[in-house]
């Protein structure tokens, strides 16, 4: 045995603790393999965002900044100190930041390396969450659906943490359920979906012409389709604001609960979540992607994503991967 042979194993069992060892085997991607690819195509999608000329611009450092009023000392404070700092590197800062989203995109899009990161993921999107999008405004009052509260970045970290790919041992309908179990993927369920049902009662959202003068507001910077479609929901929701407030509460608390039915019904919540994340991002402007300031496409789009991972499947569990032909063969020869 050579030198490098012995040594092979412990190095292996060292690169699959840290989640970048190479798979002896290629298995097609199941359901939770897919989904990990759209969250690794929405951090690519991030990473392209952040290299746009604006990020590299004091603007930049002046939009975080406008987290930060009427957020209490300990949110606001930090959040002024990372502005600060930012206005003053503003080129090497925001190339930094680039290059992580970058980094985690590539490195969940790669399958020996997804569980690095996913988890490189979780600290980025709470630091995010927290200096960049003051806890998506629910503390100071200013967050809604339909401006990305409770913080589109937070689902990042709760689609890294359903998305993992642990051991398959627990039942579950869902693909979200996979790691986790099937209890404590509808429990962060239930707490997502029924904030933003709590949140859509608010003042921010149910005052009259707060919620019309939130969706008209993403029409700046927009492309025409769009800023039409912002301007002419927006002044309708002016007229008909608090109801169509409480009407949107109802819907998110129904799909709040819609994962502990049985699965025809949930079949038919997780749609009604999934049109209503598409109207959600609609509301928001697509996130800002198409103005050239946008940083993410904000939570619409990545609501829709996990809704999509608690889609009720035919199996309680994911399907066990067979082993690739050559091996099957292998054996066959030598038990031959």
């Amino acid at each position: 045995m050579t030198v490098e042979a012995a040594g092979a194993g412990p190095r292996a069992g060292w690169l699959r603790s840290i989640g970048v060892a190479h798979e002896s085997s290629w298995a097609a991607p199941d359901a939770r393999r897919r989904l990990q690819l759209g969250l690794a195509s929405i951090w690519l999608l991030d990473a392209v965002l952040q290299f746009q000329s604006f990020m590299f611009s004091k603007d930049f450092s002046q939009m975080l900044a406008g987290t930060a009023p009427g957020n209490p000392a300990f949110i606001a404070d930090p959040i002024n100190w990372s502005a600060k700092i930012i206005s003053q590197h503003g080129t090497a800062t925001n190339a930094i930041f680039a290059l992580i989203q970058l980094l985690i995109g590539l490195a969940i899009a790669w399958r020996p390396s997804v569980r690095l990161g996913l988890a490189a993921s979780i600290p980025w999107a709470v630091s995010v969450w927290w200096f960049g999008e003051g806890l998506g405004g629910i503390l100071n009052g200013a967050g809604g659906p339909a401006n990305g509260a409770p913080g589109a970045v937070i689902i990042y970290a709760l689609l890294a943490v359903l998305l993992w790919p642990g051991r398959r041992e627990r039942p579950a309908p869902f693909a979200a359920g996979w790691f986790t179990g099937a209890s404590v993927a509808r429990a962060l369920w239930l707490v997502l979906w029924g904030s933003l049902a709590y949140l859509a009662l608010q003042p921010a959202t149910k005052a009259p012409k707060a919620l019309g003068s939130m969706v008209s507001g993403m029409a700046s910077g927009q492309p025409g389709w769009l800023a039409s479609v912002d301007n002419h929901l927006g002044a309708f929701l002016n007229s008909h604001g608090p109801g169509a407030a409480v009407i949107l509460a109802v819907v998110l608390a129904v799909i709040a609960i819609g994962v502990y039915l049985p699965r025809p019904v949930a079949r038919g919540v997780i749609v009604l979540a999934i049109v209503t994340a598409a109207a959600i991002w609609l509301a928001e402007g697509l996130g800002g992607i198409l103005t050239g300031g946008g940083t993410d496409p904000n939570s619409g789009l990545l609501l829709a994503l996990l809704a999509v991972s608690y889609w009720p499947l035919a199996a309680a569990r994911p399907p066990v991967v067979s082993r690739p032909i050559a091996a099957t063969q292998s054996a066959s020869a030598e038990g031959a």
